[in-house]
């Protein structure tokens, strides 16, 4: 028997903007976030994400490997999101899908962001939807993509 290798929690390599919050366990990874963000308690925010002004990731939420979250995002409890269609463990090659989400972005607890999928502004993610396409700016997704609501046309 032999002792695991410890990965210490904590923020790593890391950019704040100003008036930043972060609660207690944590792990941030070479992460990005502009003013006024707040991420709570046993997040993850994997390597290369960027995150706008105005975010709030709460408790119990993964922010997935090279994911865009644009300005005055919510995104709530237990969040998923995912970047790769065909994860196979020891693989030593893999493709980052990670999502992209717009700006003004309502994202409820529990949802499930599947990779690749691109949320357009202002658009409403409801609790515990399962998102595996496109989100037009505007719509209203719940259960597994269904469009409650789509966005006016002008």
């Amino acid at each position: 028997m032999s002792e695991p290798r410890r990965l210490s929690l904590g923020i790593r390599d890391s950019t704040f903007g100003d008036d930043c919050v972060v609660a207690e366990q944590v792990n941030i990874y070479e992460a990005t976030f502009g003013d006024r963000c707040f991420v709570g308690p046993f997040v993850e925010v994997q390597n290369d994400v960027v995150c706008g002004s105005n975010v709030r990731i709460q408790s119990h939420t993964l922010v997935c490997e090279g994911m865009r979250v644009g300005d005055d995002v919510f995104i709530g409890h237990g969040v998923m999101t995912a970047n790769s269609r065909y994860p196979q463990a020891g693989a030593a090659e893999w493709t980052c899908e990670p999502p992209v989400i717009g700006d003004r972005v309502a994202i409820g607890s529990n949802a499930s962001i599947l990779p690749g999928v691109v949320i357009g502004d202002d658009a409403v993610i409801g609790s515990g939807a399962v998102v595996s396409r496109d989100v037009a700016p505007g719509a209203v997704v719940v259960g597994a993509n269904r469009v409650l609501q789509k966005p006016e046309q002008p």
